[in-house]
């Protein structure tokens, strides 16, 4: 396989295939209607990874057009994480209004750990190397952002007698809506807490193996990998903290009590 993790060629093609088969019965069969929905996300990833890897051969060559490619990267990640969050289609009533705030919450969490990384020298200012950091911490940051909005707008629906009850008393809305919906927010941290507590344990992430395979040594896969993993908790921890002040101030979701 000489530097490559997996070979290129006809027998990748089939196993993909048979994978992306085998989850769409799984979600079918299960009864989860998600076969689907996962036929299509295997079929766009698929478009979309041969698409992006023909345009990063042009873009990684030109540090400008890496931040001008992370900035697109940020903007679908908006995208995304709004749907989840306010569980409406980009184009329903007062979706686009929500969209700001949460481009806000995924560049909070995601652009200052990239910059941080970036002009301190521990990762190289070139394009090869800010697109994957970038790529990561963007990710990162979208799935947090996602996870804490969507746990926020269901305790606020099910906890709602209480927050108006707080409100009754005199609370400001802010604290009224942190008051129950802090606790459910922490859990859109708890995928990276436990992929950083088992590291080396249960799994070997990307940025280790890819070092590896890339000729460095296992210290210095593991160097990247510690670098990757400790950014991802502080661009989600500060994520999931902004989604949550934005979403307490009435910024994101509609129905927050007043």
């Amino acid at each position: 396989m000489g530097a490559s993790v997996v070979d290129i060629g006809p027998r990748l093609a089939v196993v993909l295939v048979v994978l992306a088969a085998l989850a769409a019965l799984a979600g079918r069969w299960s009864g989860l209607a998600q076969d689907r929905p996962i036929l299509v996300a295997s079929l766009r990833a698929t478009v979309q990874l041969a698409v992006v890897s023909a345009v990063l051969l042009v873009v990684v060559g030109s540090l400008w057009l890496s931040v001008a490619f992370a900035t697109v990267m940020i903007g679908v990640a908006s995208v995304t994480a709004a749907a989840r969050v306010t569980g409406r289609p980009l184009g329903a009533p007062g979706r686009r209004n929500r969209l700001p705030p949460v481009a806000v919450a995924v560049t909070a969490g995601a652009v200052p750990v990239a910059a941080l990384v970036v002009v301190s020298g521990a990762v190289p200012l070139r394009g090869e190397s800010l697109i994957p950091v970038a790529g990561i911490l963007i990710g990162g940051a979208m799935t947090a952002v996602s996870l804490a909005g969507r746990r926020l707008r269901e305790e606020l629906g099910t906890r709602r007698g209480e927050v108006e009850a707080a409100l009754a008393l005199g609370l400001p809305r802010r604290e009224a809506v942190l008051e129950i919906t802090r606790t459910a927010a922490a859990t859109a941290l708890v995928p990276p807490l436990d992929q950083t507590r088992t590291v080396g344990l249960v799994t070997l992430p990307g940025a280790f193996v890819g070092v590896l395979l890339g000729g460095g040594t296992p210290l210095e896969a593991g160097a990247a990998q510690l670098l990757v993993l400790v950014g991802l908790l502080a661009t989600d921890a500060v994520a999931v903290w902004v989604t949550t002040e934005l979403v307490a101030r009435g910024r994101i979701l509609d129905d927050v009590p007043r």
